[in-house]
């Protein structure tokens, strides 16, 4: 298997050259608009990695303040938001639990892809660790402001398909007032050979065989869920 902590320390070109093919098609920014606005709002970012979701929301946004867990990925965060001309942002490393972020201080937070990791990393207490990321949330969000969590549902599927070890969390969550929808994100690779290289770094070798290529060009199915409440 990837080691994905690894990966997260200290090899952020190689997974950004991953995730900005996923969502070839732009459903993921339209489908977050339809549950909230960020037109003008202050939003906290928890887990953003590369700035995948950063760089999509900073342009409509008035602020967004994105933190992560690893500097090295906020590095390539950075670069990549000062390429883009915007001014708007500020990344910080912070534990998903003990944000520096004011009380009230985010109209809207977002995470994608990242809450789930606090369930891997804490596989006996897991329930205590996410009371405490969605107590900071709590803490951080204006009254009525919105939280939206997007994690996967199913890498290689065409409908969802929500990992195992994953299940119970989406349900804690589902169970804690957050309500679920979901889209395909589906990767797009420019030859198989890249595909496959990108696959197997993130995915490991049994996701290979989940490769479609036609005359359409080839993909990887990846099913997304939002959570929002």
């Amino acid at each position: 298997m990837p080691d994905h902590p690894e990966i997260y320390r200290s090899q952020a070109e190689q997974y950004e050259a991953l995730v900005s093919r996923e969502d070839y098609q732009g459903r993921l920014l339209p489908a977050l608009q339809e549950i909230t606005s960020f037109n003008n709002k202050q939003v906290v970012e928890f887990g953003a990695g590369t700035g995948r979701l950063t760089t999509l929301v900073a342009p409509l946004a008035r602020f967004i303040h994105a933190f992560d867990s690893s500097q090295h990925m906020l590095d390539l965060a950075a670069q990549k938001l000062s390429l883009s001309g915007a001014t708007n942002w500020h990344t910080q490393t912070a534990d998903h639990r003990r944000v520096p972020a004011a009380d009230h201080s985010a109209d809207v937070i977002l995470s994608g892809w990242s809450v789930c990791y606090v369930v891997v990393d804490h596989p006996q207490g897991w329930q205590a660790e996410i009371d405490k990321v969605l107590t900071e949330m709590k803490r951080i969000l204006v009254p009525g402001g919105k939280t939206l969590l997007i994690e996967t549902l199913g890498t290689g599927f065409g409908e969802p398909h929500a990992p195992e070890h994953l299940v119970e969390y989406f349900s804690y969550l589902e169970s804690h007032g957050f309500t679920r929808t979901w889209l395909r994100t589906d990767y797009r690779f420019e030859t198989i050979e890249i595909a496959r290289e990108l696959t197997k770094f993130f995915f490991g070798e049994a996701m290979l065989e989940k490769i479609l290529s036609d005359s359409r060009g080839i993909t990887l199915p990846e099913c997304t869920g939002i959570w929002s409440r």
